[in-house]
C-alpha cells in the first residue's frame, strides 16, 4: 500500500442480499491465486494460518492510541488477506464512551478510522478520514448495516454479482467504481468486545485474487476479536488520559491576577504521549504593594497520582505566598508539607517574587531546571539560582537569590517536558532552548513560540509549562513609594503623602481611614521597629498602604484592659479595613492593610 492510498476510504462496505448461509456454499469457495501483493492465506496449512493470527498480537494493538490501532488492523490484512480493508469505528467509541448494544432498529454514528488498499484499487471512491456519517445522510443502507452493525453478525459475499454492487456499495457512484475497478468478493466482520459493538471491518478482493471462503470468514472473526480487544483497550486508556488532563486543567489557575509592571503569560502543554500527564503546575499571585509571586512546579510522575499531589501542593503554596513569605521560606514549609503526604512523593519546584518598584526578582529553587533570562536585545542566559534539594527529600534549607532585570526584559520559567529527551544529554538539551528563545522574534515569546521551538517539539513525551514574565517600563503608575524620615514628624508626612495622592486619584473619601491607619503603622514602626523606612500605596483591585522597619518582631492583635493608654491600634486597623498582614523582609518587615476601593 502507498501513502496516497491511505488516504482513500473504500466503498465495499456491504454484502449481497443473501443468508450468511447461503454465502458459505461450496459453489463459492473458488479457485486459489495470488494476491497483486503476495500469496493469500488459502494456500497456507492450518498450522500456517495459526501462525497468521499469532502475528497480529505484535503488529496490532502496538500502541494504545485508538485510531493507529485501527489502522493497524487495516494494513494487517493487505495484501496477504485482502485487496483493501476499511475499519469504521463508533463515534462514541473515539469519543472513549462505552459501545453500543444491537437494537435492530437504529444505527449509531459510525467514523471512518482506517483505510489500506494495493495499488489497483486505488481508484474506489472513498469516504474521508475522520469523516463521520450516518446512514441515511448521502447513503443508503447497506448489508453492513443490516448484519454486522444491527446484528453483530458477519458478512460474506463470495462472488458480487452485477445487482449486488449497491447492496455492498453505500452510494451509487460507489458501485459504479467497484464494478469498474474489478472488485469481486467482499467480506465484513463486526469488531466486538465485551459484548458490545465498536466498530466494523469490511475487506474486498479484486482481479487476480481468488473469492473469499468460508475459512477466510472464520479467520476474519478471529483477527476482529482480537482487534476489538486492542481498541477497546485503546478506549479505556484514552479515556483515563482525557480525564487526568481534565483534571489536570481545573487545578491549575483559571485566570491571573493584575500584576503592576509585569506582564505575565502562563501555558500548559499536554504531553501527546498517554502516559505523559499529570504533576505540572504553575501559579501566579498579587501581593501587597504590588508585587507579584510566580511559581512553576513538577510532581515526579504521572497519572492521577502525581495530578492529585500536584493539586494539593499547589494549595499549600499558594497559601504559604499569600502569607506574603519569602520565596526560600515557602520551599522550607513546602518540603515539609511534601513529607507529610503519604504516597511519599517527591517535587521539583522553583519560586519567585517580583518587586516592581526596583524591577528585581527574588528566586529560590528546590532541584528545578534553571530560569531563562531574556534582556530584550538578543542576549539570552540562564540565572545561576542556587538548587537546592527537591521537595520532599528532607534537605533545607533553601538560598535566595535576586536578581534586576532590564525594562523589556522576559524571565521564563519553565517544566522539564520542554526539553527532556530519551536519547539527548540535559545540557545539550538545555543549549538547544536557550539558542530557540534567541531566534523568537519580539512578541512571540509571550505568545508561547517557545513551546512549539523547544527542543522537546510537539511530539513531546512529557507535559510542559511555560510561564513568561515580562517587565514593562517603569514604576506602574499606580504605585507610589516615598521614604520616611527617621524621627517622630514621620506620621505627619505620611498623612500628608497620603492625602495628597488620594485626591489626586479622586479617592478623598477613603482619605479619613487612610490616614488613621497609616499614623498607627508609623506609630509601630517608630515605637517597635528602629523608625520607618518606606511607605508604599498601591492603587490595584484595592487599596493597599504598606510601611517597612528594620524591627524583627511581627505584630499582633492585643488584649488591651479599659485602663490601658495602648494596645489598640491594630484593633482600629483590623475592624477598618478589609485586611491587613505583615512579613519578614531580608533587612526587617513590612506591615500592609487594605482597603475596598469606592463601587
Amino acid at each position: 500500500m502507498n501513502g496516497g492510498s491511505r488516504r482513500r476510504r473504500l466503498t465495499s462496505r456491504a454484502s449481497a442480499g443473501r443468508s450468511v448461509a447461503a454465502q458459505r456454499s461450496a459453489g463459492n469457495r473458488g479457485r486459489l491465486g495470488r494476491s497483486t501483493g503476495g500469496v493469500f492465506l488459502d494456500r497456507l496449512s492450518a498450522r500456517g494460518r495459526l501462525a497468521w493470527l499469532s502475528s497480529a498480537g505484535s503488529r496490532i494493538g502496538t500502541s494504545l492510541d485508538l485510531e493507529r490501532t485501527a489502522q493497524e488492523l487495516a494494513e494487517f490484512t493487505v495484501p496477504g488477506f485482502a485487496d483493501g480493508a476499511a475499519v469504521d469505528i463508533l463515534e462514541s467509541v473515539l469519543r472513549g464512551e462505552e459501545g453500543a448494544r444491537w437494537t435492530g432498529t437504529g444505527v449509531p454514528p459510525m467514523r471512518a478510522a482506517a483505510l489500506s488498499s494495493v495499488e489497483s484499487l486505488s481508484s474506489l471512491e472513498p469516504t474521508p478520514l475522520g469523516e463521520t456519517f450516518v446512514r441515511g445522510e448521502q447513503q443508503h443502507e447497506t448489508l453492513l448495516h443490516q448484519y454486522c452493525l444491527r446484528q453483530g453478525r458477519p458478512v460474506l459475499v463470495s462472488r458480487i454479482h452485477d445487482d449486488d454492487f449497491i447492496k455492498v456499495a453505500p452510494t451509487e457512484s460507489a458501485a459504479a467504481k467497484m464494478r469498474a475497478a474489478g472488485v469481486h468478493s467482499y467480506l465484513a466482520v463486526p469488531l466486538i468486545a465485551r459484548g458490545l459493538l465498536l466498530g466494523s471491518a469490511d475487506f474486498v478482493r479484486g482481479p487476480g485474487s481468488p473469492p473469499f471462503s468460508s475459512t477466510d470468514l472464520a479467520l476474519a472473526e478471529q483477527l476482529a476479536s482480537q482487534a476489538a480487544v486492542f481498541i477497546d483497550n485503546a478506549r479505556l486508556y484514552g479515556r483515563e488520559r482525557a480525564h487526568v488532563v481534565s483534571l489536570q486543567r481545573s487545578l491549575l489557575p483559571r485566570v491571573t491576577p493584575v500584576t503592576p509592571g509585569l506582564r505575565v503569560h502562563p501555558e500548559y502543554a499536554p504531553s501527546t504521549a498517554h502516559h505523559g500527564v499529570g504533576g505540572d503546575w504553575y501559579d501566579v499571585m498579587a501581593l501587597p504593594s504590588g508585587r507579584t509571586a510566580l511559581m512553576v512546579g513538577d510532581v515526579m510522575g504521572h497519572g492521577l497520582p502525581a495530578a492529585a499531589t500536584m493539586g494539593r501542593l499547589r494549595a499549600v503554596a499558594r497559601t504559604l505566598m499569600t502569607l506574603d513569605m519569602a520565596p526560600e521560606r515557602v520551599l522550607a514549609r513546602l518540603d515539609l508539607a511534601t513529607r507529610d503526604l503519604e504516597d511519599e512523593q517527591v517535587a521539583t519546584c522553583l519560586c519567585a517574587v517580583y518587586d516592581p518598584v526596583d524591577s528585581t526578582y527574588t528566586l529560590a529553587s528546590a532541584g528545578h531546571l534553571p530560569p531563562l533570562l531574556l534582556d530584550g536585545r538578543g542576549a539570552a542566559d540562564f540565572v545561576d539560582v542556587p538548587t537546592g534539594a527537591p521537595l520532599g527529600a528532607g534537605v533545607i534549607p533553601y538560598d535566595p537569590v535576586r536578581l534586576r532585570v532590564p525594562t523589556g526584559g522576559h524571565l521564563v520559567m519553565y517544566t522539564d517536558g520542554l526539553v527532556k529527551s530519551r536519547h539527548a544529554d540535559l545540557d545539550h538539551q538545555l543549549d538547544l532552548l536557550r539558542a530557540a528563545a534567541r531566534e523568537l522574534e519580539p512578541g512571540t515569546l509571550e505568545g508561547g513560540g517557545l513551546v512549539d521551538r523547544a527542543p522537546a517539539g510537539t511530539a513531546r513525551f512529557d507535559e510542559a509549562v511555560l510561564l513568561t514574565a515580562t517587565t514593562a517600563s517603569g514604576t506602574p503608575a499606580d504605585l507610589r513609594v516615598w521614604q520616611l524620615p527617621q524621627e517622630g514628624r514621620a506620621a505627619s508626612v505620611a498623612r500628608g503623602l497620603v492625602t495628597e495622592q488620594l485626591a489626586a486619584w479622586d479617592l478623598a473619601e477613603l482619605a479619613d481611614v487612610c490616614e488613621l491607619v497609616v499614623s498607627e503603622l508609623v506609630g509601630n514602626a517608630l515605637r517597635y521597629g528602629n523608625g520607618p523606612g518606606e511607605l508604599r500605596l498601591l492603587r490595584g483591585e484595592r487599596l493597599v498602604v504598606e510601611v517597612s522597619d528594620t524591627g524583627p518582631d511581627l505584630p499582633q492583635i492585643q488584649h488591651a484592659d479599659l485602663s490601658d493608654e495602648g494596645g489598640r491600634g491594630l484593633q482600629l486597623i483590623n475592624m477598618l479595613c478589609r485586611r491587613w498582614g505583615s512579613c519578614r523582609t531580608v533587612t526587617g518587615k513590612v506591615v500592609w492593610a487594605e482597603q475596598n476601593l469606592p463601587t
